[in-house]
């Protein structure tokens, strides 16, 4: 029986999309072989390893399970009055994602604590409905009443986790005032504006927006069958999240290691948060931020949270210092780790001294600065050079 139009037709289509998959897993495989070869050196094996001086649980005001690790300073490094740093990580991320910052920060002398959002990581899965950076918010302050009841704070969050901190805020503005010496927000958005483009531009940011949480919950129906999928598919995977997370060469271990945190988040928990996240609006929580020390980090490059989300924090916050970082995706953290760790350790001083001399932070001038992280092109150039030697 002979094909009919129709049926040559699907079966081209079929064809091409075997041969597009075909082509892209060749691409990967091609890429990851280079990565592999050119850039171990940029994250040594057992970078990543970390083990919490201690663990708790906490719960939410909902009853909800909430993972918490806290990480004690060396006697030695410690003082006394030094604010306990809190992190809180992005969408479909873990606290894992502040791996190396929280290494450093301890190193320096710090107490620091992180926590896995509701159904991230290793906090327990949420009710639906639950899943909205209002809640978020009240989780957030959860976890501060449990693991850090008094002392100032220094609050650092990353793309949701930004959102997570302007809406504790916005609902416990007490706790910045009295608390908080310092805040920084990393590669993250005050909102009024579609927050989910991708990099492809307003129009069919729209519309991913409006389709996107469907599409994600009926996937998720099938998360066994997609598991099975990325098991043959890691060169492929492997090749989004370099393409959406940064923009410079890293390791083939923090391409992995990334890719973990974000495929090990189930569909349906992607789904969940994202109407929240699309219609995140937390402009007027900013004046909660007013005379506090303020960071608003970007990556130049980052297609998730761009430079121009973060304007309006900026814009709102008086005496905020905007600092982007070329060559830099959305998972900035793991890509330009030692920069990101410097910015966070000069915010903390800052907040201090302000704290302690009563410098009044809101006088402060506008500041924009572009850094570019000379120390890893160093090595990304010399890892080149090594790979071009032995080829």
């Amino acid at each position: 029986m002979r094909p009919t139009g129709r049926g040559l037709a699907g079966l081209g289509i079929g064809l091409a999309a075997a041969g597009a998959a075909t082509a892209v897993g060749v691409a990967a495989d091609r890429v990851n072989r280079d990565r592999i070869a050119r850039y171990a050196v940029l994250a040594p094996e057992g970078a990543y390893a970390h083990s919490a001086d201690k663990e708790l649980a906490v719960l939410a005001d909902d009853g909800i399970p909430l993972h918490v690790e806290i990480d004690e300073p060396d006697p030695q490094q410690a003082a006394t009055g030094r604010p306990t740093v809190v992190f809180s990580h992005g969408y479909t991320l873990s606290l894992k994602s502040w791996v190396l910052q929280r290494k450093a920060l301890t190193a320096a002398g710090y107490r620091v604590v992180l926590w896995d959002q509701r159904s991230h990581g290793r906090s327990e899965k949420a009710p639906a409905e639950s899943c909205t950076l209002d809640q978020l918010g009240r989780d957030l302050h959860q976890v501060l009443q449990e693991a850090v009841p008094d002392g100032p704070l220094v609050l650092v969050g990353h793309s949701m986790g930004g959102m997570t901190v302007m809406a504790m805020a916005q609902q416990f503005p007490e706790v910045v005032r009295d608390r908080v010496v310092a805040v920084a927000f990393v590669a993250t958005s005050a909102g009024g504006e579609n927050m989910v483009t991708l990099g492809f531009g307003q129009f069919i940011g729209r519309l991913l927006g409006r389709i996107g949480p469907r599409f994600l919950a009926r996937l998720g129906a099938r998360q066994q069958l997609l598991g099975t999928v990325r098991r043959f598919g890691r060169d492929v995977e492997d090749l989004i999240v370099d393409h959406y997370s940064f923009a410079s060469p890293v390791s083939q271990t923090t391409v992995r290691y990334t890719g973990d945190m974000i495929f090990g988040t189930p569909l349906q928990v992607m789904a969940d948060f994202l109407p929240s996240i699309n219609m995140h609006d937390k402009r007027a929580a900013l004046e909660a931020f007013h005379g506090v020390e303020t960071l608003v980090l970007n990556g130049m490059q980052d297609l998730l949270t761009p430079p121009s989300h973060s304007e309006a924090i900026v814009r709102l916050v008086p005496g905020a210092e905007h600092v982007v970082v070329e060559d830099a995706g959305h998972i900035i953290m793991l890509e330009h780790p030692d920069v990101v760790t410097e910015q966070l350790v000069q915010l903390v001083e800052r907040g201090m001294r302000a704290a302690g001399e009563g410098i009044e932070v809101e006088a402060k001038p506008r500041v924009r600065r572009t850094v570019t992280d000379l120390a890893k092109r160093r090595r990304v150039a010399s890892a080149r050079r090594q790979g071009r030697r032995g080829a």
